[in-house]
């Protein structure tokens, strides 16, 4: 394995007096998929928020070995990391077109190429450049969240449930997406999700969160073979 592109460092973080997270300590390795699996409120978006500056943490994150762990959202973005927030958070009242030159807002000059690339990965997104996003399908607007997120050209991909309200067949084909935007761009993800049998055939490693707190970890493979953990953590999935 790589050196860690992200190393989280005793972070911990909640919502006003409750505390989520209890002092969390993992790592990514630069060009690797790193999924964050458990139950309803374990802490996976709590997580993805604190690593991203959406909410007072403490601890320490060390991107691209400087730490962020009290930089803001839009200095996060900068730094080369993008966030597909959970339910996608799309624009709804902009066109498709505009959600993605607003996902480009922090690169310095011409997107027209990064524009055709993700036409060109996600055709339907092409096909409906000038229409609503709040018009579009619930798996159209996951492709432009992915998409908005990639405008940024970010070094690492932070993807909170992104299977989240979507057919099967839909969810399979993103998270194929996934896997090859991985291979083709070299970047590194990390994924919250709770498909915990597609999204460990998707990763290189995996944590399991369990009340805030990381109670298991090993590669996707190794935690798909663990009778334990998956009847535990897992839902039994095989």
């Amino acid at each position: 394995m790589s050196e860690p592109i992200l190393h989280v460092r005793g972070l911990t973080a909640g919502y006003g007096q409750i505390e989520v997270l209890h002092g969390l300590d993992f790592t990514v390795a630069d060009g690797e998929i790193v999924v964050i699996l458990g139950a309803n409120g374990a802490g996976k978006t709590t997580t993805m928020r604190a690593i991203s500056g959406m909410i007072a943490r403490t601890g320490d994150v060390v991107f691209q070995g400087s730490s962020i762990g009290k930089a803001k959202p839009d200095a996060v973005l900068r730094a080369g990391i993008s966030q597909v927030p959970q339910g996608r958070g799309t624009f709804t009242d902009l066109s498709v077109e505009d959600n993605l030159r607003a996902g480009a807002y922090a690169m310095k000059g011409s997107i027209a190429a990064d524009l055709d690339r993700w036409y060109d990965v996600f055709p339907r997104l092409a096909e409906r450049r000038d229409q609503r996003a709040g018009q579009l399908s619930g798996g159209e607007q996951q492709m432009l969240a992915i998409a908005r997120a990639m405008m940024n050209r970010p070094k690492l991909l932070l993807c909170d449930e992104p299977s989240l309200g979507l057919a099967p067949i839909i969810t399979q084909d993103l998270f194929r997406i996934l896997g090859e935007l991985r291979d083709e761009m070299g970047m590194a993800l990390l994924v919250v999700e709770q498909n915990a049998g597609l999204s460990l055939q998707l990763a290189d490693r995996a944590y399991v969160l369990e009340t805030g707190n990381i109670v298991a970890t090993g590669t996707g493979d190794e935690l798909l073979a663990d009778d334990t953990v998956k009847e535990a953590y897992l839902g039994g999935v095989g």
